[in-house]
């Protein structure tokens, strides 16, 4: 029989210092945006409304900050993904260029890390993937870590290595492409009076609101996006796993948190930094999420006063209103209702 068909890769096949040319170079339209707004109903200005992105010297809307992560990320899971039991974490991710309609993206991943699991039957395998536009300009690059089943129970473990992740992107690494003026600046068409001296560091906002998870949805964007890992689409294999159905793109949860997080941090133009995230527990369709973020920190970018940097931490829930802020416990394991505990960091304009 010929064997043309690729199975993936398993643990056993990375090696450290390993670099993936992913496949499929995308060229995104206006349809994705769309549908990123039908998927996610996502309200921020910027990305919805081309008048308002220009009064910020852009050309046109750009995409969301996260349809561009959905996207690069997407061509990484054939080669990384395809045969994992679970996305463990992302550090480091920093947005580059600003993405229009019309760019194509595609995605290069070096393997920076390997340490095989003390069941012998799978591994964790830490990646760098940068994301590049067609004039080769970074759009997004992140380190995440993933745990691999093996395909050899008997194949060897490899040294491990384990790389020394940064604990935030640092506020001069950031990549600010607006001009903000107060003065063409319209708070009523981003929905919101509240600036970036009007937060305070440890202040929590519930963002009230929750949206159920339907089955073809979640099906949709990890169609959209190209993932073909199976525990998201096979559900003739995933009876047989560990939770006898398919699970949710740990992805689709972080774009419904962004997206109800609108209601407190609508000013918040666009993520400029992923510090880190870890999917705490899984996500089924039939889940309502919810979520609240605190601010962790205010930082002022050299050289403007137009604008600033808030890094906050969104976490999201299932099942499970946030208007007593569930997170962890004293011995700090997470609420079982917690799916999703996301560090980043956003730009918003300044009064100043």
């Amino acid at each position: 029989m010929s064997v043309k068909t690729n199975p993936g890769n398993f643990f056993e096949d990375f090696r450290v210092g390993q670099t993936i040319v992913h496949a499929t170079p995308r060229t995104v339209t206006e349809g994705d945006v769309s549908l990123y707004t039908s998927l996610y109903g996502s309200r921020f200005a910027l990305t919805s409304s081309t008048p308002f992105a220009q009064a910020l010297g852009l050309a046109r809307a750009p995409l969301d900050s996260l349809l561009v992560f959905h996207i690069v990320f997407g061509k990484t899971v054939p080669d990384i993904s395809l045969n994992a039991i679970a996305n463990l974490g992302y550090a480091g991710g920093r947005f580059g260029a600003i993405v229009y309609p019309g760019d194509t993206l595609s995605t290069t991943s070096t393997v920076i890390g390997l340490r095989q699991n003390k069941d012998g039957k799978t591994g964790v395998v830490y990646v760098h993937s940068v994301g590049t536009n067609q004039r080769g300009e970074m759009v997004l690059e992140y380190t995440r870590w993933v745990m691999v089943r093996k395909r050899d129970l008997n194949a060897p473990a490899p040294e491990p290595v384990v790389p020394t992740l940064p604990d935030s992107v640092p506020v001069s690494e950031l990549s600010v492409p607006y001009q903000v003026s107060l003065a063409t600046y319209n708070l009523d068409h981003a929905g919101s009076t509240y600036l970036w001296e009007d937060y305070e560091v440890g202040e929590k906002i519930d963002h009230v609101d929750g949206v159920t998870i339907e089955e073809a949805e979640h099906m949709q964007a990890t169609r959209l996006y190209q993932n073909t890992a199976r525990v998201h689409f096979n559900l003739h294999v995933e009876r047989e796993g560990r939770f006898g159905r398919r699970i949710v793109y740990g992805g689709h949860i972080i774009s419904l948190a962004r997206s109800l997080s609108f209601n407190g941090l609508a000013n918040a133009l666009s993520i400029a930094a992923i510090n880190s995230g870890r999917h705490t527990n899984p996500s089924f369709a039939g889940d309502t999420i919810y979520a609240w973020s605190e601010i962790l920190a205010k930082m002022e970018i050299p050289g403007r006063t137009d604008i600033g940097a808030l890094r906050i931490r969104t976490v999201a829930t299932k099942d499970r209103p946030c208007h007593d802020f569930p997170y962890r416990d004293a011995d700090g394991n997470y609420d079982p209702a917690v799916v999703l505990d996301f560090d980043y960091t956003v730009l918003m304009p300044r009064r100043g």
